[in-house]
């Protein structure tokens, strides 16, 4: 099957001038989140604040990988440093993770004996911090399509969004009918749902770093489509991995019969046109053997 691996990029500087606003507005929404919470007694206004706080630090996060992952490849990192943008969506999800944990064990706190709120306070600041995440998250929208770590923000200030709406609804009930329960419960949710979010996008990332294949790339194929190759004999020591987000790189084995041996460039040809054109590996080393002199019961994958 063949894999369409095109994106659409934003020009590098008007993207970051999107990261720049949001993370002014994140910084600003914070201080006054924490400042109105302690003020209003409201812990789930202190934890919107919290993940609003760790959504400033992962736009800064961000801000910074994009700048160093434009850097070309040099003597040092050979691969180039488009991978530091992995490294900082592995951050940012680690940090989510740790702010829902906290979170609940804060909201199981206060739910054993709920503070007075002050409704009012909760409600005008839910609605400014839903303004806000709203803003961001228009921001990043169309940037987390072609990277892992704009969507890590992307879904950062997605939740904010959502976790706002769940405090302004928190805020009115206060109001009408005094249920002081529902502000830690909130939390809980809140809680709940970054959780939910880290957890289910954290193992992209670390399947990168660990050098996994792609996963929309089913490896058996890669290795049939290269048997498949006229003149290929056989295949091993296969390597398939991503160099970076949006670059898939493999290097492996080829044995060719003996017959072959002569027309070597062309099968090495249309191994890699089969390479690109199929799996979108545009990045493939290929070291030929042939089969009198080839290794004996080589492994398949890796390098055993």
């Amino acid at each position: 099957m063949p894999h369409d691996h095109s994106h659409a990029h934003l020009d590098p500087e008007s993207g970051d001038r999107r990261v720049s606003i949001a993370i002014w507005a994140n910084a600003l929404l914070t201080v006054a989140q924490i400042v109105g919470g302690i003020f209003a007694g409201s812990l789930a206004l202190i934890a919107d604040a919290l993940h609003n706080f760790s959504d400033m630090a992962s736009l800064v996060i961000a801000f910074v990988a994009r700048k160093i992952a434009r850097r070309p490849a040099d003597s040092t990192m050979t691969f180039g440093y488009g991978r530091i943008e992995i490294v900082a969506a592995l951050i940012n999800y680690t940090t989510l993770i740790l702010v829902g944990f906290y979170l609940i064990y804060e909201g199981g706190m206060r739910m054993i004996d709920p503070p007075e709120v002050r409704g009012w306070t909760v409600v005008i600041l839910g609605g400014i911090a839903l303004i806000i995440d709203a803003l961001t998250a228009g921001l990043t929208y169309s940037m987390q399509k072609g990277s892992v770590n704009i969507r890590a923000l992307f879904l950062h200030n997605l939740s904010d969004a959502l976790a706002s709406v769940a405090v302004i609804i928190g805020g009115t009930l206060i109001l009408l009918y005094d249920l002081r329960w529902v502000d830690p419960a909130i939390t809980i949710g809140i809680a709940l749902y970054i959780l939910y979010l880290a957890l289910t996008e954290i193992g992209g990332p670390i399947r990168t770093l660990m050098l996994g294949n792609p996963p929309e790339i089913d490896s058996d194929a890669v290795v049939q489509a290269m048997r498949e190759t006229e003149g290929v004999r056989d295949v091993h020591h296969v390597h398939l991995w991503q160099m970076q987000e949006h670059e898939v790189a493999l290097d492996c084995h080829v044995v060719l019969n003996d017959l072959s041996w002569e027309s070597i460039e062309a099968v090495k040809a249309e191994i890699k046109r089969r390479l690109k054109d199929d799996f979108g590996i545009s990045h493939s080393s290929l070291e030929f053997e042939d089969e009198r002199n080839s290794h004996r019961d080589a492994e398949l994958y890796g390098h055993g």
